[in-house]
């Protein structure tokens, strides 16, 4: 399966696969920011996707970058629709209580996965088949 980007920003690094066989393409930063401790900023990518059609682009954080400096993505994951041509932009976190966190252009600031999604239409029924598990949601699994 291909995936076409296009720059949308002059000096935008395409994203890149680190290993072959890797789930996630980087997603690289196009401009510089500084995230003081606590505080969230958007950066762009200065790219543009064309996700295929029955797919979903979601983007995740970098498990580096939490492990490292403390950011986390604050809507993680970020949901690219395939309709979508926008730039891609990512919201970061910096959760470190102390340290400011800088970004520079070609910075990898998070990674994009590709997923297969189903297209269900909603349909307004009475009721709902009966389960194992019903109603039970948060924390009902136990320990």
């Amino acid at each position: 399966m291909e995936l076409p980007v296009t720059k949308l920003v002059d000096g935008a690094t395409l994203p890149t696969r680190a290993h072959q066989g890797d789930a996630g393409l980087d997603l690289y930063a196009s401009e510089a920011g500084h995230i003081g401790p606590g505080e969230r900023w958007s950066i762009g990518t200065g790219v543009g996707v064309q996700i295929p059609e029955g797919h979903a682009g979601l983007v995740l954080p970098r498990s580096g970058l939490a492990r490292d400096h403390g950011i986390a993505l604050v809507n993680s994951p970020g949901l690219i629709d395939s309709g979508y041509r926008g730039e891609l932009r990512v919201l970061l976190l910096n959760t470190d209580p102390a340290e400011t966190f800088r970004v520079e252009p070609g910075d990898r600031i998070a990674q994009l996965v590709l997923v297969p999604i189903a297209l269900a239409g909603p349909v307004e029924v009475t009721e709902l088949t009966e389960s194992m598990r019903a109603g039970g949601g948060f924390g009902s699994s136990g320990r």
